[in-house]
């Protein structure tokens, strides 16, 4: 791993940690929520064009749709992930308690989303869009570790 990500997301999440002080528990959840919601829309966007075919492919609205989801993967998301957000703790939320209780898995699987996120960003320069649709699934496959094992149904 790039030691310059690591040591430019040490300093974020120690730069950002008296922000989420300062959230409550509800802003917490309703922000990231947001931010995933946002990041899922533009997966879907991807998914159309590059995937399903639903919608032609643009390769100027494919970019912007991986520059976002890069943005939210790189956004320090860490800090909006307070002990008393998960759900035995707080409502509106599907975050499980043992999110807090397995944090090298945690932070495995952010860093592959990070890592696949940034990969998806670039190869949309180039665009190919097989190569896309081979990229988008690596994003969604670290989506879906982290919903198999930190998210309720």
């Amino acid at each position: 791993m790039n030691k310059r990500f690591v040591a430019t997301a040490v300093l974020a999440a120690a730069i950002s940690t008296p922000a989420v002080a300062q959230m409550s528990v509800e802003d917490q959840i309703e922000t990231r929520q947001a931010a995933y919601q946002f990041a899922s829309w533009n997966m879907g966007k991807i998914k159309a064009q590059a995937v399903d075919g639903s919608v032609a492919f643009d390769q100027n609205q494919v970019a912007a749709a991986a520059n976002a989801i890069a943005a939210v993967a790189n956004s320090g998301m860490s800090v909006l992930y307070s002990r008393d957000s998960a759900n035995d703790r707080a409502e509106n939320t599907r975050l499980k308690p043992n999110f807090f209780e397995e944090p090298m898995k945690v932070q495995e699987i952010a860093i592959s989303f990070v890592r696949e996120a940034n990969a998806l960003q670039e190869l949309t320069t180039a665009g190919d869009q097989a190569a896309i649709a081979r990229q988008f699934a690596k994003v969604g496959e670290t989506c879906k570790a982290c919903h198999d094992s930190f998210r309720a149904k």
